[in-house]
């Protein structure tokens, strides 16, 4: 019998070779084990989704034009969903037209949209230090080269951002100045306003993503960077359905300016012509039948309980002197460990007691702090984050 050839892979495109996979992906596929106690993930509560209001939804579309949500769609968007999403955005006090607005699948995707329309290998694109992961995935893909902003607890350091675009003339800046991911931090308004200044002045664009913005629990929302009168035709926005309606819909958008908007079309085009159709007209049915805004409510109550849960032991969970952040929202919060601590090389031995976390390290562009780790407090509930705590302080004694 002859054993038929396997033919070998073709050489891989070096933007494939350089770029390594997600490290959180990685730790939820070892750590998939339902007794693991699992701090690493990004994942709403999947209990706080409105499942019932969803169906209902795709139902009504699915019954009243079967033949529209089953049909391709426009590049831009179901026009009725860009209108709705216009609204939101405009009574959150920037105005918007559905026009300003291009409809993606998952706002990763208006990442890789972006990176595909402007970024040419080499190009420097600035960040947050740390940074959102994948954003830093998108853009090692696209060839680019990636620099850490210094900063503090409320992100990029406006002096230091000045001084970076002089030297190293960068396409963007990239940041979530809201709940960041994975810090959980909150940039103010004072400081929003003077990377504003630094855009303006300096001919900066700005990528300014928001998928946790409204899941808001305690303090005063801070308008967007985009909200800024200077920076209006430089900055793109972006936002999602995945942390306040649900990820599995693949929703996102982004707001920019039109000659960029439509260079992102034909990338979309290029890439999966449109975000699938029924679900972009089940959302747009779900934003006009229920009160997204009254759901987003009872959802940030719910995560607001778990963080204070988290906050409430993790004095007793982590090393003396270690820090970490207090978020006023979102999902995530950021620990800081005593320097003599690698999370990376510690997690290992601390999956063991069947709990996880995510090692900060792959979340920085430049020199990583390895004695950080990011904590996701909403899938849990308060008594599961308790004895989670204690299995990662059992993990963690001895482990420095």
């Amino acid at each position: 019998m002859t054993v038929p050839m396997i033919a070998s892979v073709p050489p891989l495109a070096a933007r494939a070779r350089a770029v390594g996979g997600s490290p959180v992906r990685d730790i939820l596929a070892v750590t998939a084990r339902p007794e693991v106690i699992n701090f690493a993930g990004g994942l709403p509560a999947p209990e706080l989704f409105d499942a019932e209001g969803i169906a209902a939804a795709f139902r009504a579309v699915l019954e009243e034009m079967p033949e529209r949500a089953l049909q391709y769609s426009t590049t831009e968007g179901e026009p009725v969903l860009r209108a709705a999403l216009a609204a939101r955005m405009s009574v959150r006090g920037l105005v918007t037209e559905a026009d300003d607005l291009l409809v993606t699948t998952g706002s990763q995707q208006a990442l890789s949209l972006l990176a595909t329309a402007l970024l040419e290998p080499g190009d420097t694109v600035l960040v947050e230090s740390p940074c959102y992961l994948a954003a830093l995935q998108a853009f090692g893909l696209a060839g680019a080269r990636v620099v850490a902003v210094p900063g503090d607890g409320e992100g990029p350091d406006p002096v230091a951002l000045e001084e970076l675009v002089v030297k190293e003339r960068p396409k963007l800046l990239y940041t979530v100045p809201t709940f960041q991911n994975p810090t959980g931090r909150t940039m103010s308004a004072e400081r929003r306003a003077a990377v504003a200044s630094v855009a303006a002045r300096r001919g900066l664009w700005i990528v300014e993503d928001d998928p946790y913005g409204e899941l808001r629990f305690e303090g005063e929302r801070v308008p967007w960077i985009a909200s800024h009168k200077e920076v209006r035709d430089r900055v793109v926005l972006l936002g999602s359905f995945s942390k306040v309606m649900a990820p599995g819909l693949r929703l996102g958008w982004l707001r920019a300016p039109g000659e960029l908007r439509r260079a992102c079309a034909v990338a979309k085009q290029a890439a999966d012509l449109h975000t699938p159709t029924v679900n972009q007209l089940a959302a747009a049915r779900y934003l006009a039948d229920r009160d997204l805004d009254a759901h987003v409510r009872r959802v940030a109550g719910v995560y607001g309980e778990r963080r204070d849960a988290m906050l409430a032991g993790l004095a007793d969970a982590l090393p003396e002197g270690s820090t970490w952040t207090r978020p006023e929202g979102g999902m995530f919060l950021w620990a800081r460990l005593p320097a003599s601590y690698d999370t990376t090389a510690l997690l290992p031995q601390v999956v063991t007691w069947d709990v996880a976390y995510v090692p900060g390290a792959p979340f920085y562009a430049g020199e990583p702090d390895r004695s950080t780790l990011r904590l996701c407090f909403v899938t849990q509930t308060p008594r599961e984050i308790g004895e989670g705590l204690r299995r990662l302080g059992e993990g963690l004694r001895g482990g420095a």
